[in-house]
């Protein structure tokens, strides 16, 4: 059995309602206030069509893919505020693994890439080995 990668994009949104996750696996996603938008921003400081989130196929590799952020919608209309991507406001970016993207005040989003290694169900058990100790349970050592 080969283990593929496995790769997770996940977008992590805070703005005026909370903190919400959008897992990424779709080619394209509108970002904006606009209630048709793929990832709703719940703030009056943001455009109707804030940015365009696009899959594109990462070079020399056939299974992997990365996302780039642009700003405005997907026929090219810029936001009024634009993007600030790690605090440096450009009109598009290659995302990658803990990017910072400020949409407005207090609307920000965090990129995360994962890449696992190993499929789905198969885990290494010493990964989850957890052992709790009750202070109770020393009082038999001590005699």
């Amino acid at each position: 059995m080969s283990a593929e990668p496995q790769e997770n994009h996940l977008l992590i949104i805070e703005d005026d309602q909370g903190r919400k996750e959008f897992p990424l696996s779709n080619p394209v996603y509108s970002i904006g206030r606009d209630r048709n938008c793929n990832i709703r921003l719940m703030s009056q400081f943001v455009s109707r069509h804030h940015a365009t989130l696009v899959r594109l196929p990462r070079p020399n590799n056939n299974n992997n893919y990365y996302y780039r952020i642009v700003d405005g919608d997907a026929k090219g209309k810029a936001s009024s505020n634009g993007l600030m991507i790690n605090g440096r406001k450009i009109p598009a970016h290659d995302l990658k693994n803990e990017d910072e993207i400020v949409f407005g005040p207090q609307v920000r989003a965090i990129y995360y890439f994962l890449e696992n290694t190993e499929h789905l169900g198969q885990t290494d058990a010493s990964e989850y080995d957890i052992t709790l100790i009750n202070p109770g349970m020393t009082d038999d050592f001590d005699e």
